[in-house]
């Protein structure tokens, strides 16, 4: 059992591996928060009361519970807390006041299933504490969900919302995680970024006031990516106590820090009020989506480890593939260049350098010459594939690869058959004009007509095609957000349910095309979450494949996400003029799933030999890269080198990283310390045919920065 209830303190107790939480029923129906973090020694002191001037009570508890200065559960809005609230309602008098109270709770093996929305696989360890609260005014009941993965170390919490009551009332914000912690002696790590630019590396204290990030786009985008941390201010890498949380979900979202006049620190994330609100009538449910969230005292990389094992084991799908296909993408070779006739090319030179898929980009369909017409069309261009799209891929795979294609369900071009017959289809403000994006328009992906034509359309095109993996893309965010089918007064669920269409329609390809992979992009890593990779194998990591870029959105990716859903490609040569670079950006792309974005047809013959030989090495030890325990010793928007290794569960094996990023005209050394190697045990590098004790590698391997700009060393240790 995790989950335990102490009915005479009335403290409720989570315990993972090695951490702890708990909270207590205070005053027979205030959830108040007491603890989360390590178990090993944990002293969990029961409420003690805060006393602020200025703070309501209740006339019948008087000042023993002031909710303004409590730690607490889940937070109703004007309910005499001033601080950031959980829970916003508007009932049926127009006022917002939010008062829940406990009312029971039940404890049971398994999961609660999220209806519409991704959510983390139970397994059989799994168990949860539902606990229900009501507000008595309005009887609305909420039930806040607390499931346990406990070999992951990881905490998820879901909340549900009835309405019991005669009246309907409007949603006006929801969160889906809250944590009140007693101080903020912490600084926060998030990642910022823009197109081309994603999961920029940031660190800064926390203060007095609100800080927080999100979405208004409608994904949940390049700018800000849902995952943050709060850690202790001398927490390294190694060391320090460090909290994780993220967002299963891929639209709009908020995660906020408020620090209060307590000195303590709320922690949210949710869905936030600036971009949804949702009318639940009478007899109605409202699901929001899962926030999760681990803790660890062993600094950094501990607590990225917990979130890379919970997101192998309960987020993403089960690979289609014995061994995940190194893929050969055409975009940067062709953009919409590509005809039967230059894919075959692609399809010979692949077989022939070890590559196992060839993904056929955009401008395979409809009018589709350029990013301005097509989008909605999905039909095989005849000009392009004169005989159709099977006869074709049939072509491509007698050469013995695998075959993958690009779509781009939810956007259309005005410029398409698709929007000439339905314009209503649109995400569009009622009398405004509607604003282009890099050419596209949205399509109300909340509208079921919508969701019906893309099915169909979809399986009249791929029917009795032999497609291995499809490229989701989404290349551009939402604006002046409404649906022509809803009412007035529910114009604000519109960025929800365009959402909840999203994962409808990626449910469907799965049970529809089972045996093949998705990869998911939406203009590089613009929905880089946890709720796309409930879906996606891995996602495209960055439109940005210069191999210096990579270096760090790499590393920050690292941070809440495994390697195995990076999609790491080797880009940015034409020539093979100098195999530094190759070897350099090989290496860099060995950071996640390795893939190609090159025009190996016009190749030389050296490079695509080159090609042949990293396709082999890697398969050596692309186990470790997609599965693997990662340990980061180097952070390279700290320094200018990145320094990472991979290894296995019995740490017989680690594959080692170095790569400078910029050149140095003053060479230095650096020491590379492998902590995780056996001490005791013998370890030989394959590549540098060297020799060492498990103990010389706790100790450092030593290699020297330079000023060329191509360098790079890589080990792959073996113990003997």
């Amino acid at each position: 059992m995790y989950i335990s209830y102490d009915a005479g303190k009335c403290i409720f107790s989570i315990e993972t591996a090695n951490t702890k939480y708990a909270f207590q029923i205070v005053g027979g129906k205030h959830p108040v928060h007491l603890y989360y973090g390590k178990k090993d020694g944990a002293e969990v002191a029961e409420f003690e009361n805060r006393f602020r001037s200025f703070s309501p009570y209740s006339p019948d508890e008087g000042r023993i519970y002031l909710a303004d200065t409590c730690m607490s559960e889940y937070v109703g809005f004007d309910s005499g807390d001033f601080r950031t609230s959980s829970l916003k309602i508007q009932n049926a008098n127009g006022d917002c006041a939010t008062f829940l109270s406990y009312k029971d709770y039940r404890v049971f093996k398994g999961r609660l299933d999220l209806e519409g929305l991704p959510c983390a696989d139970a397994d059989e360890n799994t168990e949860t504490l539902e606990l229900t609260l009501v507000d008595e005014l309005t009887n609305v009941e909420v039930k806040l969900y607390y499931t346990v993965f406990a070999d992951c170390d990881v905490i998820s919490r879901y909340v549900t919302v009835k309405n019991n009551g005669d009246s309907a009332v409007t949603i006006k914000k929801i969160m889906s995680l809250t944590l009140d912690m007693p101080d903020h002696d912490y600084d926060m790590i998030s990642l910022y970024g823009a197109h081309v630019n994603e999961r920029n590396y940031q660190r800064v204290p926390l203060f007095y006031g609100n800080q927080s990030i999100g979405s208004r786009r409608g994904a949940s985008s390049h700018q800000f990516n849902p995952f943050i941390a709060l850690c202790r201010k001398d927490a390294d890498e190694v060391s320090g106590g460090v909290y994780g949380f993220n967002f299963v979900y891929s639209g709009n979202f908020l995660d906020e820090v408020e620090v209060d006049q307590t000195g303590g620190a709320r922690v949210q994330l949710g869905l936030g009020s600036e971009n949804f609100d949702w009318r639940l009538n009478a007899g109605d449910t409202f699901v929001a989506p899962e926030a999760v969230m681990t803790y660890s005292d062993t600094g950094i990389g501990q607590m990225s480890r917990n979130f890379h094992k919970f997101t192998l084991e309960h987020i993403l799908p089960p690979e289609p593939f014995e061994n995940r296909p190194v893929v050969l993408n055409t975009w940067e070779a062709c953009y919409f260049d590509i005809d039967e006739k230059e894919l075959l090319r692609f399809a010979d030179t692949a077989s022939k350098c070890g590559i196992d898929m060839v993904v056929m980009d955009d401008g395979w369909f409809g009018a589709r010459n350029h990013d301005r017409a097509g989008l909605g069309d999905w039909y095989e261009n005849r000009d392009k594939f004169k005989d159709g799209l099977k006869p074709f891929v049939d072509k491509m795979k007698a050469y013995g690869i695998k075959f993958g294609i690009w779509v781009e369900p939810e956007m259309v071009n005005p410029d398409s058959d698709l929007y000439r017959a339905h314009p209503e289809w649109c995400v569009q403000c009622r009398g405004r004009e509607g604003m282009l994006s890099r050419s596209q328009l949205v399509l109300d992906m909340g509208n079921p007509a919508v969701l019906d034509y893309l099915k169909d359309i979809f399986s009249k095109t791929f029917d009795g095609v032999a497609i291995d993996y499809f490229k989701w893309d989404m290349n551009r965010h939402m604006s002046q957000v409404g649906s022509p089918i809803l009412p007035a007064d529910r114009q604000g669920e519109a960025a929800y349910r365009y959402m909840l269409g999203v994962y409808d329609l990626f449910r469907w390809f799965r049970a529809k095309y089972p045996n093949a992979m998705i990869e998911n992009c939406s203009g590089g890593g613009g929905r880089y979450d946890l709720g796309m990779m409930k879906y996606s194998t891995m996602i495209w990591t960055s439109d940005n494949t210069w191999c210096r870029k990579r270096i760090r959105i790499q590393y920050s990716s690292m941070l809440a996400y495994p390697a195995s859903t990076m999609s790491c490609h080797v880009a940015g040569l034409k020539h093979c003029e100098v195999p530094e670079q190759l070897k350099y950006i090989y290496e860099v792309a060995l950071g996640g799933a390795l893939g190609y974005e090159l025009h190996l047809p016009n190749a030389s013959d050296e490079l695509r030999a080159a090609v042949k030989v990293q396709i082999g090495n890697y398969r050596k030890y692309e186990d470790l890269i997609l599965r693997g325990d990662y340990y980061s010793i180097m952070n390279p928007y700290e320094t200018n080198i990145s320094a990472y290794y991979y290894t296995n569960a019995d740490r017989d094996r680690i594959l080692l990283s170095f790569l400078q990023n910029e050149p140095e005209e003053k060479s230095r050394e650096i020491t590379i310390k492998v902590c995780e190697a056996q001490a005791d045990a013998t370890y030989y590098d394959e590549i540098g045919k060297d020799t060492y004790t498990g103990e010389q590698l706790r100790q450092g391997v030593t290699v020297a920065t330079d000023d060329s700009g191509w360098n790079s060393r890589m080990w792959y240790f073996v113990k003997q």
